[in-house]
């Protein structure tokens, strides 16, 4: 067991836990690889928890994500929880993917984006990682706003506040 597999498990789905002592305790790349071997791990919990830390450890430190690069397509097109879902969707832009590979993350993004059996959560952060991304080029700015003006038309509450937000150009 993993020094962070305890720290991550147990409780229930409505908590993250000790998540936050984790994002402690990352010091190096070395930590934050064997954080990144508990996306893989058996329990969703663990797994929830786990892409947290390393959700908020890359808001400051995006560049541990570099030597996970290869593995993101495949634990994107495998995640089947939503909790791994909305974590991967705001992880995907601190990657800085180009070419085949910013086109691969841009039709997944959209697909779960637009996919009304998704959480609202994932769909959510969706959007933003689209967003994220679309700030690399001005062109996939445009790209966006038919996804925005279909989006809107669907009334749903959380997906309209990030949209505003889009719209004003923030976050």
């Amino acid at each position: 067991m993993s020094k962070f597999e305890q720290l991550l498990s147990g409780g229930d789905l409505r908590s993250i836990g000790n998540s936050n002592a984790v994002v402690a305790c990352i010091g190096d790349q070395r930590d934050f690889d064997e954080l990144f071997e508990c996306l893989y791990h058996r329990e969703r919990i663990v797994v929830m928890r786990a892409a947290d830390a390393i959700e908020k450890i890359t808001r400051r430190t995006p560049e541990y994500l570099a030597k996970h690069r290869a593995q993101f397509p495949a634990l994107c097109h495998a995640a089947g929880n939503k909790e791994l879902k909305w974590h991967l969707a705001l992880l995907i832009p601190r990657l800085r993917p180009e070419g085949s590979e910013l086109e691969e993350y841009l039709v997944l993004l959209r697909k779960w984006v637009v996919d009304r059996q998704h959480s609202r959560i994932v769909r959510v952060n969706s959007l933003q990682g689209l967003f994220e991304l679309s700030k690399q080029d001005p062109g996939l700015l445009k790209q966006l706003h038919p996804v925005l003006d279909k989006l809107e038309k669907e009334g749903v509450p959380s997906l309209n506040a990030r949209i505003r937000k889009i719209r004003e150009g923030k976050k």
